[in-house]
This record gives C-alpha cells, sequence and structure tokens, in this order.
C-alpha cells in the first residue's frame, strides 16, 4: 500500500508554512508542530545534502553532522534520484 504525499491535509500544511513571514514565526510555528528532535532532524538532512552538494566524503559529513551513514545515504539518493527540491532551495537561498 503506497501513501499519497498529495493531500488536503499536507496542503493545509504547505500553505500555513507559506504563510509563515520570518524566521521568528518560523521558529514559533515548527516548535509547536514539530518535536524537537524532528525539526533537528530535517535541518541535519538539508546540512547533508549542502555538504554533499559541496563534494564532502562521507566521514566529513558525518563527523560535522552526527549524522548516520544511513542517512547520508538516503539524503544522497534523493539528491541523485529525488525530485531536485534540494537544488531549487541551495539555488534560492544563494540568490
Amino acid at each position: 500500500m503506497s501513501k499519497k504525499i498529495r493531500t488536503e491535509s499536507v496542503d493545509y500544511l504547505f500553505d500555513a508554512i507559506l504563510s509563515l513571514k520570518d524566521r521568528e514565526e518560523c521558529y514559533t510555528f515548527f516548535e509547536d508542530v514539530c518535536t524537537i528532535n524532528e525539526l533537528l532532524s530535517l535541518s541535519q538532512r538539508l546540512e547533508v545534502a549542502k555538504m554533499l552538494r559541496e563534494q564532502r566524503t562521507y566521514l566529513e559529513i558525518a563527523e560535522k553532522t552526527g549524522a548516520s551513514t544511513a542517512t547520508i545515504s538516503r539524503v544522497n539518493r534523493s539528491l541523485n534520484y529525488g525530485n531536485d527540491g534540494y537544488d531549487m532551495v541551495f539555488e534560492r537561498l544563494h540568490k
């Protein structure tokens, strides 16, 4: 059984995120919506993806981020075979 990501509930969540105006509002919202560990995991994955794009080794990434090699591999798979979401964000952040 495959889970569908495109649901009304997910649309509502994304609309809520898109309504946030600044970093402080993001902290306020995400601290309520996510556990600290969930939020740290999301930020860790983004940092791992950034370091992979910088051609850093798994060892360097694991040492700096504390991510497991399984997490690094998962992020790498998303970078190589995913929907290019990471690259889209990196491009916008660097403008």
